[in-house]
């Protein structure tokens, strides 16, 4: 007995030494809706609540940039209507243990001087009052997106931090339960803080003047970048002399426009990644105006945001999947793997767009251009789970996720049948005219439907011009 005594005492001690970590969550993590295009409607948003209080996220910001109340129409008072329903959704992300965040923005035309500068003040608390009236105890004002047409922009931030500290002042001076201001710059990305290693004199007059309490939120090193790293974001700290916390644009799509103008052609449909694993003050999601779809992305984040130690991007990912779609998950995640990377000439987020099939294309094209023995096998499987994967998709999706993604499914399918003739082009090693047809095709659809650019709809385009070359020697 003794002996098994100073055993388990021994045990006690070994386990005393050691470092145990536990998963520390993000203080301040949730959604923000700030994206441009068709805002979510009231039962999207109320069921957004459900969604963070089952993902332990708690915080939503209002901030749709198309509600003209928020924006272009600051000043003037919501309709009846419309305070009603924001009144049953503040109620509601109560009842679910989230934050409403109520965001205004202003800076189009806010004046910050004279007589009409004290006109704008008073609209805006007045607008403040109203939300708190309702419910509402977290406000936020933003500045973002206000630079002209050749980038620039004449916001001087002395006179914004002025603006929101006496916002502040006199918010806590009126009620005692409201939060500290949270705020978004006009110069909101890293390199746009910086012009060389110097702080812009914009950025500077900011942080060296806002009260100190007032959370500062960024997008990284861009508007839409490859991840933050640690370094970037302390830079950014010290920078603000704060934590700063992270507005991050991903699962948003709103900047995926076709050349008739057409937004959210591309679904961004991966995991949040490449975020910072150490302390973050805040960070909140911005997600599609597909309000079903973003799910995918924001549960994701939504684990990263409890636990950035120990966030596995993959891992999360197919979680989110199974949780979601159960026995369509298979076929989801085979369409979202073609469908994650965002990128234009500004931007770039997400994993790669499916890097197995850009793998066996790559074999398949470069062993038929320099006459090796080529194995078919591989790319053919990977063409029969994608048109299949299409097809379950549309017969069994339920029509809410159906109607956020029809047109992305079906060029999927148009694009599976392309790369199967052109597999079948490869091996006779005889173009098909019938290839030029079925792309022609999907550029038709690209105005709503984009997907797999640099995969497998790269891989029909590399197919036709390895023919069209070999015919001009």
């Amino acid at each position: 007995m003794k002996i098994f005594k100073f055993a388990i005492l021994i045990l006690l001690m070994a386990l005393s030494t050691q470092t145990v970590t536990f998963a520390t969550p993000i203080p301040l993590r949730g959604v923000v809706e700030g994206f441009y295009g068709r805002a979510w409607t009231f039962d999207e948003r109320a069921d957004l609540m459900n969604f963070c209080r089952q993902h332990n996220l708690n915080a939503y910001i209002y901030a749709p940039k198309d509600d003209p109340y928020h924006r272009e129409k600051w000043r003037t008072p919501y309709p009846t209507e419309k305070l009603d329903e924001l009144k049953k959704l503040v109620e509601i992300s109560k009842q679910n243990g989230v934050k409403f965040i109520f965001a205004i923005s202003p800076g189009l035309d806010l004046k910050y001087r004279g007589k009409k500068a004290e006109e704008d003040f008073n609209a805006l608390m007045k607008k403040f009052e109203t939300m708190y009236q309702i419910g509402v105890r977290d406000f936020a004002v933003f500045f973002d997106d206000l630079k002209d047409e050749k980038g620039n922009h004449h916001e001087d931030g002395e006179d914004q931090a002025k603006f929101l500290n006496r916002v502040q002042k006199e918010l806590q001076a009126r009620h005692k339960d409201v939060f500290p201001l949270i705020m978004v710059p006009t110069e909101y990305f890293r390199e746009d803080m910086l012009k060389g290693n110097k702080i812009k004199p914009y950025t500077e007059d900011l942080a060296e003047n806002l009260n100190k309490k007032i959370v500062v939120l960024y997008t990284g090193d861009g508007v839409v970048c490859d991840g933050i790293t640690q370094e970037s974001l302390l830079e950014v700290n010290k920078i603000f002399n704060r934590e700063v916390g992270i507005w991050w644009n991903y699962p948003v799509n709103d900047y995926s426009l076709t050349e008739n103008g057409e937004r959210n052609a591309k679904l961004a449909l991966g995991p949040i990644e490449k975020l910072p694993a150490e302390k973050v003050q805040a960070i909140f999601f911005n997600p599609m105006s597909q309000a079903e779809l973003s799910k995918i992305a924001l549960a994701t984040g939504a684990e990263y945001a409890n636990s950035p130690n120990n966030y596995d991007a993959e891992k999360s990912w197919d979680r989110a999947l199974n949780e979601q779609f159960g026995e369509l998950a298979h076929d989801m995640k085979i369409f979202a793997s073609h469908s994650q990377h965002m990128e234009n000439s500004w931007a770039k987020v997400g994993p790669a767009d499916n890097r197995a099939f850009n793998t066996a294309a790559y074999l398949v094209l470069n062993g038929v251009k320099n006459n090796h023995d080529v194995d078919f096998a591989p790319l053919e499987k990977l063409i029969d789970e994608m048109e299949l994967a299409a097809f379950n998709l549309l017969d069994k999706l339920p029509q809410e996720i159906l109607a956020e993604c029809k047109p992305q499914l079906e060029q999927f399918k148009r694009i599976a049948q392309a790369d199967r003739l052109a597999l079948k082009c490869l091996e006779s090693k005889t173009f098909d005219p019938k290839l030029k047809v079925l792309r022609e095709e999907i550029s038709k659809n690209e105005p709503t439907a984009i997907l797999s650019e640099q995969s497998a709809l790269k891989f029909i385009d590399d197919v036709i011009n390895f023919f069209d070359t070999k015919k001009r020697r």
